[in-house]
């Protein structure tokens, strides 16, 4: 019988987490988007990817401040490799209430400042810099801590380099898991009496 009762109250602290580990202040999340995947399998081969790792804390419900790593690579058969990368400081807010056609999905808006480049190896260039960027998002949250996303974005890259400038527009596709934070947890304590 203790083993039965030692069962259940775990199973209820994990329901009770699940309830309050989404966007709420004190909480965080942890993952990343991907973006610009290709993989050609005609003449000439081409692989591109994207990706952008990102963690952020809420400080506040619905508004999230953390930091990203973006690193990218294309590369083409007898052709000029490009790298990017990036790194920085990055900012969400998500809308105060749930998308009615989608029970479970959040729009948002990301911003994010930082230092990064574009560089094209055999002289193609390139532009080192302050990087920003902005766009609306839209995150379904698939369990209470497990958020898909897709978020259309604006990257412009301003610098030094062969090139001062360098703007792009992104969809990209992300999962994001949203943990409970030390405020979160202590809460879902006192409620379950412990």
């Amino acid at each position: 019988m203790k083993k039965f009762s030692t069962l259940t109250l775990v199973a209820l602290l994990i329901a009770t987490f699940s309830a309050h580990a989404q966007i709420q202040k004190g909480n965080v999340f942890v993952g990343g988007n991907f973006a610009n995947l290709n993989l050609g399998l005609d003449n000439p081969s081409i692989f591109s990817v994207d990706i952008t790792p990102k963690a952020a804390w809420f400080i506040q419900d619905n508004v999230a401040v953390g930091g990203y790593v973006n690193l990218g690579l294309k590369t083409q058969k007898n052709s000029a490799t490009t790298t990017n990368y990036g790194v920085g400081a990055l900012g969400r807010y998500y809308t105060g209430k749930d998308v009615e056609v989608l029970r479970h999905g959040r729009f948002f808006a990301e911003g994010t400042v930082g230092f990064g480049g574009v560089n094209v190896s055999k002289g193609g260039g390139k532009t080192n810099g302050l990087n920003l960027g902005v766009g609306p998002g839209f995150a379904y949250f698939i369990t209470p801590n497990i958020g898909l996303e897709t978020m259309l974005k604006y990257n412009g890259l301003v610098g030094f380099g062969n090139s001062t400038t360098q703007n792009n527009l992104n969809l990209s596709f992300g999962l994001q898991i949203y943990l409970p934070g030390a405020g979160t947890a202590n809460k879902v304590k006192r409620d379950a009496g412990i």
